[in-house]
């Protein structure tokens, strides 16, 4: 196993800092925070570099909301300054930790996503049952409140067999200890904010432990995971009833998590298999009922955006085009004209 050392001063050059406000500010520019950020730039990277290097840097505060996408999520809001060291932090740790995952792990990952997941998933479907001919079921699990019961020492436990330079970890446990959730305990701290850009890395870091489980202890070629939902594809439904106890163990034993009762799933392929936003079928691609529901309503709040003056034309126009991006990648021709029809009677009204 090849191990890292001197990531802290990866982490924490100027040149980093940097590079990390330019990805941080690329589509924030507007907002009060990152413009009175921004008006004293160089002096606050500056700042950073040397609380950072002097071991005098303190993670702030949290600002928290919910939003609805589609469930409700309680999302934890950083300071502008700490999202910039996450960014740093990303830079650093994402060349470590990206060669180990698997390929079929999407969430998170430059040249994956969920529409690369589902073709992936449709191409093994396809394999499978043999173009439909064959038996072939689907076992979908979901992790019960993942983000919320990631175990801290776990999860820097995983770190510690790469990253070998105690600075670079006291900074790390800094940035994983500023947060901890309703599930933690005197003796155990657990939880990771959504919102964090480092959240999205250590949730990957974390599951590649079940990864590496799946696809060399179980044997399991077909498997996609997306964040902590994730699938395993099979001709027989035995076959895949019999490995839910062993999945079961090794997140008891190993990670500290726990797999949603209510979201364990085994179904024929000619059933529909839902997944990422999609329902795969064999000879066609639907778009899940919920998915439409909140494109439309997102649609809708663009343009009553575009009516206030609060964003252009063409980031109207974008917006739309986005969306009928996601819907290119389903059988949805009359969905689609419908979008359209409904956006320039918005825009009419």
């Amino acid at each position: 196993m090849k191990i890292y050392k001197n990531v802290f001063e990866k982490i924490i050059s100027l040149e980093n800092l940097f590079l990390a406000w330019d990805k941080f500010k690329s589509d924030k520019q507007k907002r009060q925070d990152v413009r009175k950020f921004e008006w004293q730039l160089k002096e606050n990277i500056f700042k950073l570099h040397r609380d950072l290097k002097y071991k005098r840097y303190k993670h702030g505060e949290y600002v928290s909301f919910y939003i609805q996408d589609p469930k409700q999520r309680h999302i934890h809001k950083a300071t502008v300054r700490d999202r910039i060291l996450h960014h740093a932090v990303f830079a650093a740790l994402s060349p470590i930790f990206e060669p180990t995952f698997i390929p079929n792990s999407f969430s998170c990952r430059i040249g994956k996503g969920t529409h690369r997941g589902i073709d992936i998933l449709e191409k093994i479907l396809k394999q499978v049952s043999g173009n439909a001919f064959k038996r072939c079921f689907v076992l979908k699990c979901d992790i019960k409140k993942f983000f919320e019961t990631i175990d801290h020492r776990i999860l820097l436990d995983i770190v510690r067999k790469r990253v070998k330079d105690d600075d670079a970890l006291r900074l790390l446990e800094e940035i994983i200890e500023s947060f901890s959730s309703k599930y933690s305990t005197l003796f155990q701290r657990k939880g990771l904010p959504i919102g964090n850009l480092t959240s999205q890395l250590f949730a990957n870091i974390y599951l590649n432990e079940f990864d590496q489980f799946v696809k060399h202890h179980l044997k399991i070629k077909n498997y996609i995971r997306y964040t902590d939902d994730f699938v395993i594809i099979a001709g027989e439904r035995l076959y895949l009833k019999n490995i839910i106890a062993p999945i079961h163990f090794f997140f008891k034993k190993k990670l500290a998590l726990e797999l949603h009762p209510k979201k364990i799933t085994i179904r024929k392929f000619h059933q529909g298999i839902d997944f990422l936003g999609y329902i795969l079928l064999p000879h066609y691609r639907l778009l899940r009922a919920k998915t439409k529901q909140r494109i439309f309503r997102k649609l809708e709040k663009r343009v009553r955006e575009y009516k206030n003056e609060t964003i252009n034309k063409q980031t109207l126009e974008q917006s739309l085009q986005s969306y009928l991006g996601v819907l290119s990648h389903a059988n949805t021709y009359k969905l689609g004209q419908k979008m359209k029809n409904q956006f320039w009677f918005w825009l009419s009204e």
